[in-house]
């Protein structure tokens, strides 16, 4: 499989710089103090979560699968006999509030019909789980590789796809170079094979430091926002903000995700390389399966997915950068997502009879031409 980049429609430099967090709209007193949100905003909580599982789609089941560091919660959606797909959640998320909406998208629904997803939540992550004990030993990046593997021996899965988002991309590509054998292939949006830079240290440990000690306050809460759409699409879709901000606010539980966010911040290097020279470098640690790696043109992580890139085998790696997009490409660009992620399937001989629902709204890839190995061929969409 050729590796190939969606070019963004907007003019401009086709290598862009990383999206720096804004600190304008926050004031001094909020960065240094960390006003907890309940004090900026004492409404009724009454209320349900707005992203609620179980609405506007087939609903998951959930069940609970034992691991050295407690009960994980996996929800189940479609037929277990069918062909998996493990999803993984990013750091603040949990499978509702990252997966559910794009999984119940309609142009899903004929995909859907030909797997079983699975729907892994990071332990304490699932919406009203309960505070994790003061000295709770969190797993590391490494060890949740043990906590997947647990779950497929559950269910009793013997091959999957993967789709991950942020840290759980992270968390998937681990597991594939631990078990290869396991694994199909691999759907990373904004995934990171580094381990974090200074800047990115900083400010989650920052962060985590809000949480732990005053709960989900104001500067955790842009910050946050930021890692999930950047700054372009803060400002541009502000519906879609102030609903993640209103779970934010409402259905995590702030100490637990500082424990998750500290896990990722000590993430090491996954180590993997490009083998140029395969004769002589055939065993070199890389990524094994297929691998469709997605960011959109203003993601804050697309640099990362840049770098991820160029350390993948280019005949196994693909990878898509989405125009008129952030980070949070399932719920901004859910209909290029979707055909992108059936090309993939069907380039692993799943749904192969399955056409797009609505051919004229994508562009098919013009003819590949000649080119050197591991430089990428535009697809205009």
């Amino acid at each position: 499989m050729s590796s190939i980049y969606i070019e963004s429609e907007e003019k401009g430099s086709e290598k862009e710089g990383t999206d720096e967090m804004s600190y304008k709209k926050m004031g001094v007193s909020e960065v240094a103090g960390g006003t907890p949100l309940q004090e900026l905003n004492k409404t009724d909580d009454t209320e349900k979560p707005l992203l609620s599982d179980g609405t506007d789609g087939p609903a998951c089941q959930v069940d609970f699968v034992s691991s050295e560091w407690g009960n994980v919660l996996v929800a189940v959606q479609g037929d277990r006999s069918k062909p998996a797909i493990v999803t993984c959640h990013d750091i603040g998320l949990n499978h509702v509030t990252c997966f559910q909406s794009f999984f119940n998208y309609s142009d899903m629904e004929p995909i859907l019909r030909h797997f079983c997803v699975y729907h892994i939540n990071a332990i304490g992550q699932e919406q009203g789980a309960s505070q994790l004990p003061d000295g709770f030993q969190y797993p590391t990046m490494e060890q949740f590789v043990d906590i997947v593997l647990n779950v497929l021996n559950h269910f009793r899965i013997p091959r999957m796809v993967g789709f991950g988002m942020g840290a759980g991309a992270n968390i998937l590509s681990r597991f594939e170079l631990a078990h290869p054998d396991m694994v199909d292939g691999l759907v990373l949006i904004n995934g990171v094979s580094t381990q974090s830079t200074w800047t990115e240290w900083a400010q989650q440990k920052l962060s985590s430091y809000y949480l732990r000690g005053k709960g989900m306050t104001h500067y955790s809460q842009e910050y946050l926002l930021w890692h999930y759409f950047g700054k372009k699409t803060m400002e541009t879709h502000q519906d879609l903000v102030v609903q993640f901000r209103e779970n934010l606010a409402k259905s995590v539980n702030a100490f637990n995700v500082a424990l998750f966010i500290d896990s990722y911040i000590k993430r090491s290097d996954l180590h993997i390389r490009r083998a140029t020279d395969w004769p002589r470098h055939a065993n070199a640690r890389t990524i094994k399966c297929d691998v469709l790696l997605i960011a959109g043109a203003n993601s804050p992580h697309l640099n990362d997915t840049v770098e991820m890139n160029s350390r993948l085998n280019p005949e196994k790696a693909t990878w898509l950068k989405m125009s008129d997009c952030g980070g949070m490409i399932l719920e901004e660009q859910p209909a290029k997502l979707t055909e992108a992620f059936r090309l993939f399937l069907q380039g692993q001989g799943y749904v192969l009879r399955l056409r797009p629902a609505a051919p004229a709204h994508s562009v098919e890839p013009p003819a590949p031409r000649p080119r050197q190995i591991g430089q990428p061929s535009p697809v205009m969409v």
